[in-house]
């Protein structure tokens, strides 16, 4: 609706030029810059206004096609990304692997931190890498992230590195990455997101990788999953449930359109989520670092619906 109001107000000044017999191109550019200056002002009021009571720390609502940056909120600050980190490790394990290569699960599956998520992997397991994406994106799996890490580096140098050695050269691979997408104040020290001082980023980085992920179809099908069935290799299959709480119909979060992304929580990063949505061929992409248990949800949730009045 005040988008439209605007639209209404452009076609309106442009009459009046041309009833005025003031109709130049000189003076259209003169008044239109201070005419947008102050829709633009206006728009970023209103925006404080409502939504001046969000939980996050840093968040953002980008448009996914222009990169149009509709609104953010310390979206440059310094913060630790958490499981998000996995849309750069599954963006570039599906970059240097095709969905249908088959990954077997080393002994990396017996790296275990307490505490941290896990999709049951287990050494000798063979699944795809569409199914090692969707390991680390739905359960949010630290194992499937560390297989993801180990497959693309020993892929990637042709040598048998060990777990340590292959997250070192894939945090290089994704520092290297991320500066090409644009994320130049993101450095990252793993491919899952535990807490280290020196693996942080800023919600516009995280919007940008985000923006590149979607672009990629293998990538945005399988965030945009509920449930997630893996391919049959021999030991039962595996069946993987999306956390994300957009996407279910039955939750009191499920925001009609969303189809992504990652959800994120360490103690030092706070609740994390980058979220997507699609409505009217219109797609956002949200980011919310360091909220609430429930206000990371009810943050997305508001800037998605703010996004797309």
């Amino acid at each position: 609706m005040f988008r439209k109001k605007i639209f209404l107000l452009v076609i309106l000044i442009l009459c009046v030029f041309l009833v005025t017999d003031k109709f130049s191109w000189a003076s259209i550019k003169q008044h239109s810059v201070s005419f947008f200056d102050q829709v633009k002002s206006a728009s970023q009021s209103r925006a404080k206004i409502e939504l001046a009571d969000l939980e996050g720390e840093a968040v953002l609502i980008m448009d996914r096609e222009t990169g149009e940056i509709i609104y953010s909120d310390h979206e440059k600050k310094k913060m630790y990304p958490a499981s998000t980190t996995k849309i750069l490790t599954a963006l570039i394990l599906l970059e240097k692997g095709n969905p249908d290569d088959l990954v077997t699960v080393g002994n990396e599956a017996g790296i275990r931190t307490s505490g941290e998520s896990s999709a049951g992997l287990q050494s000798g397991d063979v699944l795809t890498v569409r199914d090692l994406v969707a390991a680390m994106m739905l359960p949010s799996g630290n194992d499937a992230a560390r297989a993801a890490a180990v497959y693309v580096a020993r892929k990637d140098t042709g040598e048998k590195l060990d777990p340590e050695e292959s997250v070192a050269y894939f945090a290089k691979l994704m520092n290297k990455r991320a500066k090409a997408i644009g994320a130049k104040k993101s450095h990252f020290v793993n491919p899952h997101g535990l807490h280290d001082p020196n693996h942080y980023t800023t919600a516009y980085d995280m919007a940008l990788i985000a923006k590149k992920a979607m672009a990629n179809a293998e990538f945005q099908s399988i965030v945009g999953e509920k449930v997630h069935q893996s391919e049959d290799q021999g030991q039962g299959g595996f069946i993987y449930e999306n956390r994300n709480k957009l996407l279910n119909d039955k939750d009191e979060w499920y925001f009609q359109g969303a189809n992504g992304v990652k959800t994120g929580y360490t103690e030092k990063a706070g609740y994390c989520l980058v979220g997507s949505a699609i409505r009217d061929q219109k797609e956002l992409i949200t980011v919310v670092l360091h909220s609430t248990e429930q206000g990371v949800w009810s943050d997305t949730v508001r800037l998605l619906n703010y996004g797309f009045q």
